[in-house]
């Protein structure tokens, strides 16, 4: 990626990248997803654990396993970034259907703009604690920062990242070692000793696993301008080792903040902590840490952005011009806007639901894409055919439709949703019940959606998508026009 490449406004939305505009490299990858997980939101989920009881011993294991069962996922999923060149949504049209995948749009829609109502919220309580600032005027200019470097898109996003992941490394180095040796502040006197229960471990563990499963609609997005070649495993291990790593540290950084400090604000906490090293560093670190967290409200806005259009295009037929994207990143910063500055509450109990919520929503359909990718038509499919409601994946596909809202419904009575910081439940299934709260509706999605889709799917004719296939070509000539 040039350095001229970088500062240039990105052309490309929802359309396919053809093979002589790959310009992305592998190794960008690890490092890019790496600060995805990288920031006080990620320290943030390592507060749930020792809200409930749990040692942040524990709590550090249930994440860094959660954390790594839904790195998975997401690792999976960008591998079909440059196989496809699309975005993720247009290729799950295969799945659910030309205006089928609206279905989907809603639950991804959900996530990326939900992410940023709380990333944008904590930053706002996060200064306006360390430093008096106004609450409106930092939610303004950060999702307005954001908006702008989404606009740009792809290439100055991935080299905002490499910037932002070289200022905060060293620094979050430096507040870890000071914490593992006790350079921290001192620590409050704590009315119930931690230890560990079922029901904290494993929420722990699906609110860590939902996180990054999370990432499965996004991952494609900034892997598709990969050249078509890429090894798929090195793509994987890259994707995996940059999301897993960054984010078990990040909790169990959450977590001792949480139990020796009683910490409920992360960018609060940072702060103490650089601050028993010498005056003004923990002013340098929440300073360094917002300024480094901007390009993930970017991420957010961007992806939001693809599935708009994706929306859209699924409704009434579009031209993927620059300048659709940018009239749809303006909108939705305007939407960020009237949310963020709607509702209130405490962060972190807004947090803990709104990460159980998106598990929920995410997990029957990551199940599908996957089972279909990997399983059932096996990365082979019809590109200009992702761009019509006449083509061989049609205007509704009922096998995705069904297998989606049949594996939801299957996991509804194993809901448990709960206010941690105020011990109230908010929603508890009757199999949840008996369990006495343990967490398991993520597992039973997967097993139901993914088995239901692969059982529907064997009436998918394959050998006639691959006649249609052929018929194609592999060129870019045809395979970057829309069909008919």
């Amino acid at each position: 990626m040039n350095r001229v490449a970088a500062t240039k406004i990105e052309n490309h939305s929802i359309d396919y990248v053809p093979e002589n505009e790959r310009h992305a490299r592998l190794r960008s990858q690890g490092p890019f997803w790496f600060l995805g997980n990288f920031h006080f939101f990620t320290i943030s989920i390592g507060f749930v654990g020792p809200g409930m009881g749990l040692s942040a011993g524990w709590t550090t294991l249930a994440g860094a396993l959660g954390i790594m069962f839904g790195t998975l996922f997401m690792a999976f999923h960008g591998s079909q970034g440059p196989q496809m060149g699309l975005p993720q949504m247009i290729q799950s049209r295969a799945q659910f259907g030309y205006r089928g995948v609206i279905l989907a749009l809603l639950a991804t829609l959900f996530v990326f703009v939900g992410f940023n109502v709380v990333n944008v919220t904590l930053i706002m309580q996060g200064l306006h604690g360390v430093f008096g600032f106004d609450p409106v005027l930092v939610g303004t200019l950060a999702i307005v920062l954001g908006a702008l470097l989404s606009i740009y898109g792809h290439d100055l996003m991935h080299k905002v990242f490499t910037w932002a992941l070289i200022a905060t490394l060293p620094l979050y180095t430096i507040v870890t070692l000071a914490l593992m040796l006790g350079a921290s502040p001192q620590p409050v006197s704590a009315t119930v000793t931690p230890g560990f229960n079922w029901v904290a471990f494993f929420t722990q563990f699906a609110i860590a696993a939902g996180y990054n499963i999370s990432y499965a609609p996004y991952v494609s997005d900034y892997s598709r301008y990969l050249p078509k070649h890429t090894c798929p495993k090195k793509l994987i291990a890259n994707i995996f080792l940059g999301a897993s790593l960054s984010g078990a540290w990040m909790i169990g950084l959450g977590a001792w903040l949480a139990q020796q400090l009683h910490a409920t604000d992360a960018l609060a906490s940072l702060g103490q902590v650089g601050d028993t090293l010498f005056p003004g560093f923990g002013s340098l670190v929440v300073i360094v840490s917002v300024l480094g967290f901007l390009p993930i409200i970017a991420l957010n806005t961007y992806s939001a952005t693809l599935t708009v259009l994706t929306g859209v295009d699924s409704i009434r037929r579009i031209r993927p011009t620059r300048r659709h994207r940018v009239v749809a990143i303006v909108l939705i910063s305007m939407l960020l806007l009237a949310c963020v500055f709607s509702i209130h509450g405490d962060g972190i109990a807004l947090l803990h639901i709104f990460l159980l919520m998106l598990l929920y929503f995410l997990v029957p359909w990551t199940a599908i894409n996957l089972v279909d990718y990997f399983l059932v038509r096996k990365g082979r499919y019809a590109i200009p055919h992702f761009f019509t409601p006449s083509g061989i994946y049609g205007a509704w596909q009922m096998r995705g439709i069904s297998a989606y809202l049949i594996g939801f419904a299957a996991m509804v009575p194993f809901f448990y949703i709960a206010d941690v910081s105020n011990n109230q439940e908010v929603f508890v299934g009757y199999f949840a019940r008996r369990l006495e709260g343990v967490d398991i509706a993520w597992l039973v999605g997967l097993i139901v959606s993914g088995t239901v889709y692969l059982l529907l799917a064997r009436s998918i004719d394959i050998q006639v998508e691959e006649r249609v296939i052929r018929a194609i070509g592999t060129g870019d000539s045809t395979s970057r026009k829309r069909a008919p």
